[in-house]
């Protein structure tokens, strides 16, 4: 199998399910595909929204002491939660982030789906999945966390992409390494000199910040002007370039 590695999947973390999942469907004019049952056994609930053929996943802890929980609380509801991607072999990815050190914390395996999520402490700013399933050679394919015939959700008129993910650092080029280390992607300037991963069909950014964290989303719109009129009619708050939205900035270009 040749060897691939796509951006499949952002997820955010919010206190609660609602208003956040509706909102973000609602500034974006896109449309929730699936509610997985089996986050259930982590004490999470959550909604799958694709935004073309990458997912934006938000979850929300129902019971204490659920990871996600103590993420809230351990950054003030800020950041993002976990970069997901799909490859070829997940488990020779995960082999390979052992030798940097970077542990496995859990393996998901509901066939035909594999998945491994690396440990997000040895990670830095974010969890990282590495995931795959068989016979889905065709990115529209099945994917199981987003349920059956997720691909009939998808709506482009609003919002046509999610171009890129921007991870925070007060060593951005460090942790820019070291994500292109686990990810086995050369660390390229982008045209402003910010440290880039460059994806089939997303960039990874690496910016300076107070700490570690995915601080923003950014995407490709028809309209962004509209976009954050929408934002204003749902009570959220808007900036310049976007609005903030279950602990990260959705940055817009049209």
């Amino acid at each position: 199998m040749t060897p691939f590695l796509r951006l499949r999947q952002i997820c955010l973390v919010a206190d609660a399910i609602e208003p956040a999942a509706s909102q973000i469907a609602a500034i974006l004019g896109l449309n929730i595909c699936y509610r997985d049952p089996h986050v259930g056994k982590y004490g999470l609930e959550n909604v799958l929204i694709p935004v073309d053929t990458t997912l934006l996943e938000i979850v929300a802890p129902i019971e204490d002491g659920t990871a996600a929980g103590r993420f809230l609380e351990k950054t003030g509801g800020r950041g993002g939660y976990m970069a997901i991607f799909c490859c070829d072999d997940p488990d020779a990815r995960g082999r390979h982030a052992a030798t940097l050190g970077v542990r496995t914390a859990n393996v998901i395996d509901h066939a035909p789906y594999h998945g491994v999520q690396l440990h997000p402490r040895d990670c830095r700013a974010a969890f990282i999945e590495l995931n795959h399933t068989d016979g889905s050679d065709n990115i529209k394919g099945p994917y199981p966390p987003a349920g059956p015939d997720w691909d009939k959700a998808i709506r482009t008129d609003t919002t046509q992409a999610l171009v890129s993910v921007e991870l925070q650092s007060p060593d951005p080029a460090a942790l820019a390494a070291h994500w292109g280390r686990i990810l086995e992607l050369p660390v390229q300037a982008g045209a402003d000199g910010v440290a880039e991963l460059q994806l089939p069909n997303a960039t990874l950014r690496f910016v300076r910040g107070d700490n570690e964290a995915m601080a923003a989303l950014s995407f490709k719109v028809a309209d962004a002007n509209e976009i954050r009129e929408a934002a204003k009619a749902q009570g959220v708050a808007t900036t310049s370039d976007g609005f903030h939205l279950a602990g990260v900035e959705f940055r817009l270009t049209d």
